[in-house]
């Protein structure tokens, strides 16, 4: 039996709502699985994810293959870091503590950008709510142009540059 973890849809006709969960390869997309593991609510910004990162990791581990998207999902949330890291300690690359130290840091760091993304796209989202809709209109000065100066001028260039041509090829 192929196990695969994947969305499932729920929500109203253009308003996605997904469960991520693992279901048999063969069952319909919405239809029957056999655990879930998590939520996805695409409609919000940044994305809302919740997964529950120990069972996302057991059946990976099991051999449960992800769907393109919940890959990037569980890749997003660090599920493929720590199942990396988790390898690394079977191999005997690194002890477990090291391991949880580098899931750790990585965490922090990926919480931390998360949530300067989250605070600059709120202040962008304010600061266009605060701009005025309708926008004033400047009031363009005309000055008066001299056509005849500047023809003379271009002339008087052109000239210039087919005489400076003429000397350097004598």
């Amino acid at each position: 039996m192929a196990v695969k973890m994947r969305l499932q849809r729920h929500g109203s006709k253009k308003r996605p709502f997904y469960f991520i969960v693992v279901a048999d390869g063969r069952a319909p997309r919405d239809g029957k699985f056999i655990q879930k593991l998590g939520t996805y609510n695409p409609l919000t910004v940044p994305a809302t994810i919740q997964v529950d990162r120990q069972k996302a990791l057991d059946w990976l581990q099991k051999g449960a293959q992800p769907t393109d998207t919940v890959r990037r999902i569980l890749s997003f949330k660090g599920v493929l870091y720590l199942k990396h890291l988790l390898r690394g300690v079977s191999l005997g690359l690194f002890d477990e503590a090291g391991a949880m130290e580098k899931f750790t840091a990585w965490t922090a760091e990926h919480d931390s950008n998360v949530s300067r993304r989250q605070g600059a796209h709120k202040k962008a989202r304010s600061d266009s709510r605060n701009q005025p809709i309708v926008k004033k209109v400047e009031a363009k000065v005309e000055t008066p142009t001299v056509e005849a100066p500047a023809a003379e001028t271009v002339e008087a260039e052109i000239e210039a540059s087919a005489a400076e041509e003429t000397k350097t090829e004598e």
